[in-house]
């Protein structure tokens, strides 16, 4: 099985590429040109392959070369609040990105699948509030993050409808773990604590921390990736999460308990958002089609992550 991940060297593609070594894969990777590749000391045996998604000839060469059978198309401008200062930039990455990877499969093979990843911010504001969100709940994208998100969504399906590509969409939940960048919460509170314990930080710095989100470790969601490309049905679309909620408050209690410091808390405005109270994803359309469930316990995931982050603050 030959696989290639773009933004392979990123937070998530870099576990992926560690599941599919584990899974035998033949491993090719994109990696923007001079990005560092810290994160794939654990996946040395992936091939990596330095190429931009927003330059269409790059990636048709790249696809062309590499042949894969399974395309895991990660890269792209993740960040929400990142959207807001750069607009223009999250589209061209994210839309015409996308468009470029879809193209190139075309090309190549109508039996070559595809994933794209989109993302549960593509449901927005659930007014009126549902426990878990199915994948048939209307989009309300609120960001340009969102919105580009929604592009790629459907944008994936229409390959589908016009091509045949055997086009799979995901739409996942908050997901959290080691190497994630400062930016999302679960990083950022980790961050903070090392920070602490190193004599660095006074106190923790927090924004509103009574919403209720979904989280998973993120080598859970990598296997959900890898089982839609393997079980999941072309054209489809499908949560992935913990299909639970937890408030961002509990989040930060079970870290500042991983601890020994008596560690303050002080609320600061500017870090609080204008944020859905609650967005939980139903999981049970995965679960029935592909067999995947989240395994990891959230206490050992945040372990993980407040260690990634004590070996990173000096």
């Amino acid at each position: 099985m030959r696989i290639l991940i773009t933004g392979m060297e990123g937070f998530v593609g870099s576990h992926l590429a560690e599941y599919a070594l584990a899974k035998k894969a033949e491993v090719h990777g994109t990696a923007l040109p001079g990005a560092g590749l810290d994160n794939l000391q654990a996946a040395k045996a992936a091939k990596v392959h330095r190429a931009d998604i927003t330059d269409a000839k790059a990636v048709a060469r790249l696809v062309a070369k590499v042949r894969p059978r399974w395309i895991f198309h990660l890269a792209g401008q993740s960040s929400p609040s990142h959207s807001r200062q750069a607009p223009d930039q999250t589209l061209q990455v994210n839309v015409l990105g996308n468009l470029h990877v879809l193209e190139a499969a075309r090309r190549l093979d109508k039996h070559t699948r595809v994933l794209v990843v989109g993302s549960a911010d593509e449901y927005g504001s659930i007014n009126p509030p549902v426990m878990t969100i199915r994948e048939t709940h209307p989009l309300n994208p609120e960001t340009p993050y969102a919105v580009s998100k929604v592009c790629q969504d459907l944008m994936g399906r229409a390959y589908f409808k016009n091509y045949g590509l055997q086009v799979i969409r995901t739409r996942p939940f908050n997901h959290i773990g080691p190497r994630q960048a400062r930016g999302f919460v679960a990083a950022d509170f980790s961050y903070q604590i090392a920070m602490i314990e190193k004599g660095r930080q006074a106190s923790m710095q927090v924004g509103n921390t009574e919403v209720i989100r979904d989280f998973s470790d993120v080598r859970d969601i990598v296997a959900g990736y890898w089982s839609l490309l393997e079980s999941g049905k072309p054209g489809e679309v499908y949560n992935l999460g913990s299909g639970k909620g937890i408030t961002v408050s509990r989040l930060l209690e079970i870290l500042i308990a991983l601890s020994s410091l008596k560690i303050k808390v002080n609320v600061q405005q500017s870090k609080i958002r204008n944020e859905k109270k609650r967005k939980v994803g139903s999981i049970a359309k995965v679960a029935r089609e592909t067999g995947w469930k989240p395994k990891m316990k959230l206490r050992k995931t945040l372990e993980n992550t407040l260690d990634y982050w004590r070996g990173q603050v000096k």
